[in-house]
């Protein structure tokens, strides 16, 4: 079969990663925006992005852009690209609710010779098993002989700027050969960086999954390192300084793993592991420590209250930062919220501060309301919990003039020199 060479391309959902996507593509091809979230489409169309991951300028390049809301608006693609969100439930097992949403959607709207590409990340199978189905029910076609898949994992690192999707080279694969060339040649007329065609759906999928796998397992090694040298009366960083020195040894550091990827990706790893029969020991001993980082601070925090004599109930804590990482406006799966969640079971009174944050998101996902600005002199404990740029330039000073005189300071992000504060990771 021969397909469109001047494809209309429809990129399903506007976030962190369908955003930035649409805009590169909307500079050369028909490109349609499509979001389920009228306010979201609605201030794309006055040309700004709350996220932050195109400015203003990017958003006005894209000239062949469009956004709407409507479905009947996509029926003029040919090209669809699923970009929405694959989180995981209270009980960690993986939520395809967003993706299972999206693929009976374009079920309504697909034509012969069609094809849908997923960014989405996913267990290795899923885009075959689980969604394709759903389009093949809703619409009446047949896979691979009316209409085509592809899967290319997004690798978008929200908040850099170093880092973009043209400059980070670009996994391809489609469901026939044809649609694979098809796919790779698609991207590659966008991506600077170039392509890597995998030999198939599944392997493009499980390469995403254990990319962010391989980082949460690095992660948990030296959050382990860290908890074996604090009982030892060694700093950590200094350790990680000299075993630096040798040309191999990988430079992570110790604390919070949250976000979008690293914390929810082993997940569907393990999930697909598992119902396959086979137990992950690695993987998930990792991420109980991981998830265990949170709880760790606060009992260390509440030793050195305690031994200062500070009363923990009723303390004023204040907690710098909340996303997930430094000078990014994302919010999701921050484990800050882990260390909010122990001081209050403590019963500290606990205030969020966060000068990246949009306070009606962080009070709608988690419940809180972040202060505008900490007032001085009060807190009997502070917890660096972002390394933001505003953070780094105020300094130890001004950070410890928050506290009052007995005041714990804790810094999980090595924010401040080591004499400046009580403890670290």
């Amino acid at each position: 079969m021969k397909f469109n060479q001047d494809p209309i391309i429809a990129v399903i959902g506007l976030g962190y990663v369908g955003l930035p996507l649409a805009v590169e593509f909307g500079k050369k091809y028909n490109t349609i925006g499509f979001d389920i979230n009228q306010a979201r489409v609605e201030e794309l169309m006055a040309g700004h992005d709350s996220t932050l991951e195109c400015s203003d300028e990017e958003l006005a390049s894209a000239n062949k852009l469009g956004y709407c809301c409507q479905l009947e608006d996509l029926k003029t693609a040919s090209v669809y690209i699923v970009t929405v969100p694959t989180p995981i439930d209270q009980h960690n097992r993986p939520d395809l609710t967003p993706l299972i949403r999206a693929s009976e959607m374009l079920g309504k709207v697909v034509s012969k010779g069609d094809i849908i590409i997923y960014e989405s990340t996913v267990y290795p199978g899923a885009t075959e098993e689980d969604c394709i189905p759903l389009v093949e029910k809703e619409s009446g076609l047949v896979f691979n002989k009316d209409f085509f898949a592809g899967y290319s994992p997004e690798r978008i690192n929200p908040g850099d700027k170093q880092h973009r999707l043209t400059t980070i080279k670009k996994v391809t694969s489609g469901s026939t050969p044809e649609v694979a060339d098809y796919v790779d040649n698609l991207y590659s007329s966008i991506i600077t960086a170039g392509t890597h065609k995998a030999s198939s759906i599944k392997v493009a999928e499980a390469a995403k999954v254990i990319e962010n796998t391989q980082r949460d397992l690095n992660i948990a090694l030296v959050n382990e390192l860290a908890l074996i040298f604090n009982k030892l009366g060694i700093d950590t960083e200094e350790v990680l300084k000299a075993a630096g020195t040798k040309w191999n040894f990988l430079p992570f550091r110790p604390g919070l793993v949250g976000g979008h990827c690293i914390g929810v990706d082993p997940y569907y790893l393990t999930h697909k592991a598992q119902e396959i029969g086979y137990h992950p020991e690695v993987i998930l001993a990792g991420r109980r420590i991981n998830d265990g980082m949170g709880q760790y601070v606060v009992s260390q925090v509440v030793k050195q209250m305690i031994k200062r004599r500070i009363h923990v109930e009723d303390a004023n804590v204040l907690i710098m930062g909340l996303t997930f990482k430094e000078n990014c406006p994302d919010l999701r799966n921050t484990r800050v919220v882990d260390i909010v969640n122990e001081f209050q079971q403590y019963g500290a009174n606990v205030d969020v501060f966060d000068p990246w944050v949009n306070p009606v998101e962080a009070e709608h996902e988690y419940g809180i309301n972040p202060v505008k600005e900490p007032a001085a002199g009060k807190y009997e404990a502070i917890i660096l919990a972002v390394a933001h740029d505003q953070f780094k330039e105020m300094g130890a000073d001004a950070i410890r003039k928050l506290g009052r005189r007995d005041c714990v300071v804790y810094d999980i992000k090595y924010i401040l020199p080591t004499e400046s504060v009580d403890g670290r990771l």
